[in-house]
């Protein structure tokens, strides 16, 4: 949540700033600014999106040094006066903060009573008036934000801007910072795809990290004192494809490249002759995946529905206990953690606060967790040390689409070698996985030919609630089909095992209701009939996904067909048309389809 840029270097700051809010912009749009240093440091900023921003702007901003920030709003309301940058009352000192200071209405409180006058509501502010007194009291730059750190509890990512001094102090505490070094300039970022364009050299600031950039370099040392061993890391290629392509929204775009995505994903990483997958990644021998208790896998919303995908194919192939756990709860119920479990953490940022805490909690208990995640170098592949990256590379749209279908891919290639090791013949593993290898050309046939999604849009937008029914893999299906809905065409939408209907939420079917059924021709086919008919006595319409040419499209008002495959792998083929289906809703009623209301990609507070 938020967007934080920086730049130093001989280039003029401003163009640079601007450009870098609009790469980060997913991460928080309720307004955005920057602040330059010159002969005092001009800041700009307003609520709204980063065009807003542009509009205000001087047509030339004099100065090579600069900070800038998207919101995303957690302390205050979204007003010009909460926005970022914030200045010091003399305006000799800039700041730009993720994060949540815990202890800021004491801080507050004894700032007042200093006769220092707060602008803004934000807890952010306080920073900036802390550190200024420690400037008065005669610390240097880098001292001053040091002290101030010790005195708050919370989270940061953080960047702090001098008139008086050519440099920018970064922290970071809970809340993900990046420093890229190009030829005589230096970046700082929130995440690494806005650096792509103008370095691959990156360092990704550690918890208690602090920088001091300056034009002679770049000095990372600890906020406790002492230096860091934070090293330099080259950025994969992938992470500089984030333009639209020709596309009118990002979405759409992400929704396109999954066959191309999944690809990467599973290059390399099915094993065809001996029926199994490669994922050296997760150092897993043989021998600890007999050995496992049981499987957890923790995540957050889009992930989540993938971790709950997961927990079915697991037990279902390598015949162990599996469960999927929402990280926010995870470690607030004092979850007891067996050494010999295997744990994930799945995350599309690597950043998500409440699975990075889960991580924590697990490993403090003597358990260790791999990471799925998609950025590398992300906080969560960092601690993890183990796991998988899923190579979806850049996801632009706040709604996720093609790192879904990776998440889900990327773990099913370890059900598929967990339960070759445990469980199944290498006969019935070749057969799975070269049915698996088949699944790219299967989404792009489908992607080609979407079926009668306009027509399932005009049941949809007006409909005062939708209900989304599945059962076995499609259950998790169905959840992430209301989600995509819920998140970008803003009408309620309800998920459900399709045999839990009847058991409250057919209450609420009336003429007319759509229901959204996840069908395909697997061994729940028949129960699923059943469900819908009982949702059609009540007068619901069914909006179908099937296999073709399955004669159960016979019983819907408006059938999708997707091409048939492996029931094992459906979902990777069933979620595409409801992504399609929330994407031209949305269309339709006008929303704004990748920068949805109050939401943001990465969520990195609790």
């Amino acid at each position: 949540m938020c967007g934080i840029f920086g730049f130093l270097g001989n280039r003029s700051a401003a163009p640079l700033l601007v450009e870098g809010l609009r790469k980060l912009e997913y991460r928080g749009y309720d307004s955005s600014g920057i602040a330059v240093k010159n002969e005092t440091l001009q800041v700009h900023k307003i609520v709204g999106k980063v065009s807003e921003l542009s509009k205000i702007l001087p047509n030339h901003i004099d100065g090579n040094i600069g900070i800038a920030h998207t919101r995303w709003a957690t302390h205050g309301l979204v007003t010009n006066e909460n926005a970022h940058p914030h200045l010091n009352s003399d305006g000799t000192v800039a700041l730009v903060h993720n994060g949540i200071i815990d202890n800021a209405r004491g801080i507050r409180t004894r700032l007042e009573s200093k006769g220092i006058q707060l602008r803004s509501e934000t807890d952010s502010e306080t920073l900036v008036h802390m550190i200024t007194i420690g400037l008065n009291s005669g610390q240097e730059p880098l001292e001053a934000v040091r002290q101030t750190l010790k005195r708050v509890t919370g989270t940061w990512g953080l960047c702090v801007l001098f008139k008086d001094h050519d440099l920018i102090i970064c922290a970071r505490n809970g809340s993900p910072l990046i420093i890229g070094k190009g030829d005589d300039e230096t970046f700082v970022s929130s995440d690494p795809h806005a650096l792509s364009q103008h370095t691959q050299n990156i360092f990704f600031l550690e918890d208690g990290d602090m920088a001091a950039i300056t034009k002679s370099g770049i000095d990372i040392t600890r906020l406790e004192g002492g230096s860091s061993d934070t090293s330099i890391t080259v950025l994969e290629e992938e992470w500089g494809e984030a333009e639209m392509a020709g596309y009118p929204h990002y979405m759409l775009k992400e929704i396109h490249e999954q066959p191309e995505a999944l690809r990467r994903c599973i290059s390399g990483r099915l094993d065809y002759k001996n029926g199994s997958s490669k994922l050296g990644g997760l150092k897993l021998e043989p021998v600890r995946l007999h050995s496992a208790t049981h499987v957890r896998l923790i995540g957050c919303g889009t992930a989540l529905n993938a971790c709950k995908t997961n927990q079915l194919a697991t037990q279902n192939l390598a015949r162990i206990p599996a469960v999927a756990h929402v990280a926010s709860e995870f470690r607030y119920n004092n979850s007891v953690i067996n050494p010999n479990a295997i744990h994930f953490a799945v995350s599309q940022s690597g950043e998500t606060a409440d699975t990075l805490s889960a991580v924590k909690e697990i490993q403090l208990k003597g358990g260790s967790v791999h990471g799925i995640v998609n950025v590398v170098g992300s906080s969560i592949a960092r601690l993890c040390g183990q796991g998988v990256y899923i190579h979806s590379g850049p996801e632009q749209a706040v709604a996720s689409t093609k790192a879904f279908t990776n998440m889900v891919g990327a773990l099913l290639l370890f059900a598929i070698r967990m339960g070759r090791t445990r469980s199944f013949s290498r006969e019935k593993g070749q057969l799975i996985v070269k049915n698996f290898g088949k699944i790219p050309d299967l989404m792009e046939k489908y992607l080609s030919n979407p079926g009668p999604i306009d027509e399932a849009v005009e049941l949809v937008k007006d409909a005062k609630s939708v209900m989304f029914l599945g059962r076995g893999l499609s259950s998790p299906v169905a959840s992430e089909g209301a989600l995509k809905l819920m998140e970008i065409a803003y009408i309620p939408c309800l998920a459900y095992p399709a045999g839990e209907m009847k058991h409250g939420p057919i209450a609420l079917l009336e003429e007319g209701s759509p229901i959204v059924v996840i069908a395909p021709n697997d061994k729940h086919r028949e129960k699923t009939i059943a469900s819908l008919h009982e949702c059609k006595a009540r007068g619901a319409k069914i909006i179908l996904i099937h296999e073709e040419g399955d004669t159960i499209s016979e019983e819907a008002d408006i059938a999708i067909p997707i091409p048939a495959c492996d029931p094992l792998l459906t979902p990777l083929l069933s979620v595409l048309p409801t992504q399609l289906l929330a994407y031209k809703t949305a269309l339709a009623l006008g929303c704004d389809v990748d920068r949805p209301r109050n939401l943001a990609k990465s969520v990195t507070v609790e």
